[in-house]
Formats: structure tokens, sequence, C-alpha cells
């Protein structure tokens, strides 16, 4: 599966290139070719945490995010087939990453499927559309498509259907409102996206005929393996459904739930996610019952922990009739999501230092650490508070950063601040916060750490 414009994370590969030789091969061809384009090398972004965030990106650099997800995406798929010996039995990607899956599948090579992604950046300042956006609902298609028709709301149609309970629609920013709006009233989460435009919807028709002009240009080669687009809703089986692909991409719905389902009712019973986080393995999971998703790179993870998130994955004996998806989706309703307004009133000063009634200590006979669970929800409560978001965004697998724009300074002042309540002494090495972008994974950390020393207390008071 593969992934888009939420999928990013800085630094995603900086393990795992020192762990695999592969991934740095991979990251200099597609540097050297993002330079004969006479853009940005794409590893600087992938190799270091300290890179800028979704949000920045997306908001002063679009075209250098695009390139940084296709070379995270590429890179990915690359490790699993030729050093994990994955052998795909069909390709889906979703939104921008169905542009990834056709490259993976051998449609353009590393170089023209970077100039494919560089062609829809220049279709875009050379036809700029209409003010436009795109609001994430926490419902079905149907209702959604229910709640547009009640309203009369006849410039906002569905961009994509990612799951049964999760949809995303798009069009004119006035209109747009007025459905938020009205959805909220209705009790419905209603949720503004992280998008410059209302991608997938008509008012994009100027910009698609110019990208598909633009690409009818680069060189195509036949399929190595098959590609399921979700925005097409069938097989690609050759050059001509390719240019049908890339002309309808920026038009047309992603209907990912009934691609999913497609997949599932052919024998796929397998989702392995190729890009940074697991935004698409969530939605099949929500989808289909009875499938095993993988997300190697649910947070940045080097080669030993993608090696083990693998274990079992079907490789190259296909002759047990084993069925593996690779593909890499965007879903814009989790991963796009803008940081969201704090309520009128609410404080965002910094979290209550006054520790829990020992926390660090055993009560009971139990370290109150030891329940991983109850920790994610004090955490949630104690950054909810600070942040001012309301507790239900702060799930316990929402990226810090990606998902909810908590930039690194923050963050290390929030698990300061946790670290002190539960009577934990910070890591020597600040910086390796970084690599802890969730709730979950911060509260994995914080049993690590070592109590604080009652003596070193004493002396600080």
């Amino acid at each position: 599966m593969f992934p888009g414009q939420g999928a990013y994370l800085p630094g995603a590969l900086g393990p795992l290139a020192e762990d695999e030789p592969l991934i740095h091969e991979t990251l200099r061809e597609l540097d050297a070719a993002a330079a004969r384009l006479g853009r940005s090398a794409p590893s600087r972004l992938l190799l270091d945490e300290r890179a800028p965030s979704l949000a920045d990106l997306a908001a002063t650099r679009p075209a250098d995010l695009h390139l940084a997800l296709f070379a995270a995406e590429t890179a990915l798929f690359r490790l699993l087939t030729e050093r994990h010996d994955l052998r795909p039995r069909v390709l889906i990607g979703h939104s921008f990453g169905e542009l990834v899956a056709l490259t993976a599948a051998g449609a353009y090579g590393l170089e023209e499927g970077m100039a494919l992604v560089a062609a829809r950046d220049e279709a875009f300042a050379a036809c700029p559309p209409v003010d436009g956006g795109m609001v994430a609902l926490a419902v079905s298609v149907t209702r959604a498509e229910g709640l547009l028709t009640g309203l009369g709301e006849w410039e906002v149609t569905v961009a994509a259907d990612n799951s049964p309970r999760q949809c995303v629609v798009s069009g004119p920013s006035a209109a747009l409102e007025r459905v938020r709006e009205a959805a909220g009233k209705l009790g419905i989460d209603a949720t503004p996206l992280r998008v410059p435009y209302a991608f997938h919807h008509r008012t994009l028709a100027a910009v698609a005929a110019d990208f598909a002009r633009r690409a009818g240009a680069l060189r195509t080669a036949p399929l190595r393996h098959a590609v399921h687009s979700a925005i097409l809703g069938r097989r690609l089986d050759g050059p001509d459904e390719v240019a049908d692909l890339v002309a309808a991409h920026l038009v047309r719905p992603t209907r990912f739930t009934d691609a999913v389902r497609l997949l599932y009712a052919d024998g796929v019973d397998v989702f392995v996610e190729c890009g940074p986080r697991g935004v698409l393995s969530d939605l099949v999971a929500a989808t289909v019952p009875d499938v095993r998703v993988i997300a190697p790179l649910r947070r940045r993870a080097g080669g030993r922990a993608v090696a083990d998130a693998l274990a079992g994955a079907p490789a190259s004996d296909t002759s047990r009739g084993a069925s593996y998806v690779s593909s890499h989706v965007t879903s814009y309703a989790t991963s796009q999501v803008a940081s969201p307004a704090a309520p009128p009133g609410t404080p965002r000063g910094s979290v209550p230092a006054e520790p829990l009634a020992g926390p660090a200590e055993e009560e009971g006979g139990r370290d109150a650490l030891a329940d991983r669970a109850a920790v994610v929800e004090t955490l949630r409560a104690l950054y909810a508070e600070a942040l001012g978001y309301p507790p239900d965004v702060l799930t316990g697998d929402a990226d810090l950063e990606a998902d909810l724009g908590v930039d690194s300074i923050k963050q290390t002042e929030l698990f300061a601040q946790a670290a002190g309540r539960y009577g934990r002494t910070l890591p020597a090495d600040g910086s390796r916060l970084t690599s802890y972008t969730t709730l979950d994974a911060l509260a994995g950390l914080l049993s690590t750490l070592p109590a604080v020393d009652p003596d070193a207390k004493e002396a600080l008071a």
C-alpha cells in the first residue's frame, strides 16, 4: 500500500539507512534524479529527524514534500522486495500514492517517476485552481452523500471513501465551510484538512488536463506487478489504462473502501504498507475482518525492527497461494488533519508539575508504569491540558508532530513534565525523544527511565 501526503515523517528512514545500505543506495539515485530535474535532494528530509515537519512543508514547500514521499515509499518498496524477498500479488495506492504505485509496478523508471511527481506540481503552478479545500467526516460515504444532498450543497462532493466510518469531501471553501458547520450541528466530527486545494474535485479539471499532457511526454514500460486503482475501480492492464489513471488522478474520487473489499474478496489477506506511519493499515483493519496488516515503519525503525514486523509475511514461495498486497495510500482523514484549535478559554500553559501519588514506586506490589494503557491515558490527559486539544484527538498512535503539529521543543518540554510526574529521570541525550513520536511510544520510553535519586531530589529542593 502506497500512502500520500500525510505519510511524511521527518527523518523516517534515518535509523533504517544506518542498517540497510540499500536504502542509502536508493536515496543516492533519487537525489541524483532530483538534481537533474532541478529539485532539492529528498534524502535530507528523510535522514534527519530535525527536518521540517509535515505542516511546514505542506504550507511552504509542497514540491519538496511530494518528492520526499515518493523517495521514502520507493526506497522501502525496494527494501521489501529485494532485501526481504517479498513478492506482491498486487499494488494499490491512495491518491498521491497511486503515482508511486505506478512507478513501483514498473510503468515508470525511477527518474521518470520523479519527473511524473514534478509534472504534477508544475501543472498546479501553470493552472492555479480556485480557492478550495477538504473536510474529513467521521461517517460512511453513504451518510456523507445523504448529508450533501439534504443540504443542497452540489458544489461539495465526496473526494475519498477511506473506511466504513471515514470519508473526505472537497469543494469551494465557502460551501465546504457550510457543510462543516452543518455536520457539527448534527454531531458529526468534521475536521478541515491541511491541504491547499479541493483535490479529487472537478474544479481541478484544468490542472488535470495539463498534468496529463506533461505526463504523456514521459517514457513508460509494461507493468511488472499488477496494480489495482482505487480511483478507476479496476486493475490496470496496459499503457492506455496508466494514462487513464494519470488523467483521472486529480478529479475523480478515491474509493479505497471498495478497493480493499474487492481485494479481500479476491483472496488477499495480508496488506503491507510501503511507507512511514500506518494510516492505511488502520483503514484496512477497520474495513475487512480476518486480515493481517503490516506497517514496518509505523514509527522510525532500524533494520531489525522492520524484519521483526515482516516476520511471517509471504515471501517468494508463492506456491502456497499466499496473498500479499504492497501498497501505499494517503488517508486524508487521519494523516493530513489540521492542528485543532483550542476551545475558547482553554489555557495553553504548562502541565501542573505536582507528582502523581507515588508513581515511580511500587503501590500494592505493582509499578504504576507497568500498566502501559493507563500511562497512555495519563499522558493523554496531561498533553491535552497543556496543548488545549480535545482529549479524543490525542489517540495513543497519533503522531504528535505530523498529525498534531507539536514541535520538538514543545514535545521535550511536555515529556519532561510527564517524567517529573512519574518521578523519572530524563534521558541524558534529549534528542533521543524525537524518535518517540506517539503517546504509546512515550509511555514505553517512560518505563525504561530510571527513578529519580531521592538524595538528588533532596539536593535540588
